[in-house]
């Protein structure tokens, strides 16, 4: 195992990525909700979405059709009920900048949650749908807890494995920027196929792949009954950047070690703790020094990185009925920037730590993939299909 790590560290070290971005902590930017308007009430400058530095580029080609409030009225059946922060705006489309469709007073307005997307929240407030960020909105509950999942499921279609060096794209487009690129052999999960290309989560967005550089196609089952032998039940990727400085080569480090621990088989009725599979996070087990958030804040600490881990694992737990999480604690209010908003699970201490319960007959098998180029996927299967073959 040990040479497998040194050899993905060598790999990020001269593996070329498609941006190179200045600032040292990628991070989304949380602006007041409350900014300088004009006489109309429109922005008098234009907030960044995703990068404190403001080069987020504009999409040069099509973009996933996702879900907009013009497919939504007044009789929509909602999700999750949920309230909003004070002061909380509700926009026409997926930018702070421009009108604004509503505005709410004091903290704790109720509105009902009508569609989600990795950064934004379609809500139905008094009557107006508009998109609202989903760090605006909290305690949002299912409104049928049996046949809604819990917030924040974004359940992918397939797994694929990149056949050749993979660019992840901002639109359909090879005219258009990549955010990285991915090595041959590298697992994904794909939220769609459209046109030719495969959708999947980057970060707080949507990015693309070229269908031809993906290849064994492999269905993420709707359900936890697997459809055949090789098939999930569960899948979630996660992207980290490359940045080539010793901080970032520490962290990648840090997140395929830390995937190696976390990798195993839960019995039925049997606990996993996050913190027990992965630490101690010392450099005495392996790990080195790197970035980590703590509270919102960044610091430096042996096994930076490996909140990654459990944050990733996280979000295709949450789309297993039959796991139960015990024990979760965000990355503060904005929760961890590598994911959407409030699907992301802090280890490292007695209160930052991820603990569920395999509550299944059968066991499951949790298996982490990553080859130091910028994503991390976990793919969870039923165990006992395996043990019977």
């Amino acid at each position: 195992m040990l040479k497998r790590i040194v050899a993905i560290l060598l790999l990020i070290c001269i593996l070329p990525t498609c941006i190179a971005f200045s600032d040292d902590d990628y991070e989304e930017i949380i602006m007041p909700d409350e900014v300088p308007r004009g006489e109309n009430g429109e922005n008098q400058y234009l907030v960044p979405i995703a990068f404190k530095d403001n080069n987020l580029p504009n999409p040069v080609g099509p973009v996933y059709p996702d879900k907009t409030p013009k497919d939504f009225n007044k009789n929509s059946p909602p999700q999750y009920a949920a309230k909003m922060l004070e002061n909380t705006s509700g926009y026409p489309t997926p930018t702070i900048y421009g009108s604004r469709t509503f505005r709410t007073g004091k903290a704790g307005a109720k509105c009902e949650v009508l569609h989600l997307d990795p950064m934004w929240a379609i809500v139905r407030y008094n009557g107006k749908i508009a998109y609202v960020k989903r760090h605006r909105i909290y305690d949002v509950e299912p409104i049928d807890p049996v046949n809604t999942p819990p917030y924040g499921v974004m359940k992918p279609q397939y797994i694929a494995t990149t056949a050749s060096t993979a660019e992840v794209h901002v639109s359909m487009t090879h005219e258009d920027m990549c955010w990285v690129i991915l090595n041959p052999g590298t697992k994904v999960s794909v939220h769609a196929i459209v046109d030719g290309w495969a959708v999947v989560i980057y970060m707080r967005t949507y990015a693309y792949i070229d269908v031809r550089d993906l290849t064994d196609f492999i269905t993420v089952s709707p359900t936890d009954a697997a459809l055949n032998d090789d098939t999930p039940i569960a899948a979630y990727t996660s992207f980290y950047k490359m940045n080539d400085t010793e901080k970032n080569h520490n962290r990648i480090y840090n997140i395929a070690l830390g995937a190696s621990r976390m990798s195993v088989i839960l019995q039925p009725g049997e606990t996993y703790n996050a913190n027990k599979q992965m630490g101690p996070y010392t450099l005495g087990v392996g790990y080195l020094i790197a970035g980590a958030l703590a509270d919102g804040d960044s610091i430096e600490s042996p096994g930076g990185g490996t909140c990654q881990v459990s944050s990733t694992i996280y979000n295709a737990l949450l789309q297993l009925p039959g796991v139960e999480i015990i024990h979760r604690r965000p990355h503060g209010e904005n929760g961890a920037p590598y994911l959407p908003h409030g699907v992301d699970a802090a280890v490292g201490n007695d209160n930052l730590n991820l603990i569920f319960k395999n509550n299944y007959d059968f066991p499951i098998r949790l298996e982490g993939n990553t080859t130091g180029d910028g994503a991390l996927t976990w793919i969870i299967y039923r165990a006992d299909i395996e043990e019977s073959e």
